[in-house]
């Protein structure tokens, strides 16, 4: 149980439960190959049963942290920041981006869109689940569109994804993991028939990175 004083510190976005920080090669969607310091945000009530990261649900495991400590951390090894989850958007966003902003990083989010937008983002990955769908303001916002296939289904939530994502925004299919082998050829096929789709790989697991 939080102190009255530590979550007001998280209510207002200055601690955030931090899960994992790290600094690897982004290995997914448009900016796959790119060198980025990885910020992870514990919780999450979304609930996708394939997730890979389920430790980040619980936030109350990750301790608060004082964003000040996580800027100070990020900036000693990228000038590229993405923050991930867990969603990230279950907070406010806005004081962490700001000290990354005034630090002249470049930062982008990884989210399912399920909460509102909060903070500066330079690049928005918008990854939409069924079970808890975007907010208007994420779809109206985001530089990306990736979506997860995990069976033929999706395809079809993909394109009703596509309808309501911002006009400017690049769109990306992506197997899931454990489905690879099955997604893959169908995606690379849908993409050769509907050339709106790119196709993204979770390249840093065939890498064997973080």
């Amino acid at each position: 149980m939080l102190s009255k004083e530590v979550q007001l510190e998280v209510n207002k976005g200055t601690m955030l439960p931090l899960m994992e920080e790290f600094y690897t090669i982004q290995g997914e969607g448009f900016h796959t190959g790119t060198a980025a310091y990885f910020i992870r945000i514990g919780g999450c009530d979304v609930g996708c049963h394939w997730c890979d990261v389920k430790e980040s649900w619980n936030a109350e495991l990750h301790p608060p942290t004082n964003i000040d400590l996580i800027v100070d951390n990020a900036a000693k090894y990228a000038d590229t920041i993405v923050i991930t989850g867990g969603e990230p958007l279950m907070w406010d966003m806005a004081p962490l981006t700001q000290r990354l902003k005034d630090k002249n990083l470049k930062v982008h989010i990884e989210t399912s869109g399920a909460y509102p937008l909060s903070g500066t983002w330079d690049w928005i990955c918008l990854s939409p689940k069924k079970n808890k769908l975007p907010t208007q303001t994420v779809y109206d916002n985001a530089q990306e569109l990736k979506v997860i296939i995990y069976n033929k289904h999706d395809f079809i939530f993909a394109e009703e994804q596509a309808e309501k994502v911002n006009s400017n925004a690049i769109l990306f299919l992506q197997p899931e993991w454990s489905k690879k082998e099955e997604m893959t050829p169908l995606i690379v096929e849908y993409v050769m028939s509907n050339p709106k789709w790119r196709v993204s790989l979770q390249t840093h697991k065939y890498l064997n990175i973080p």
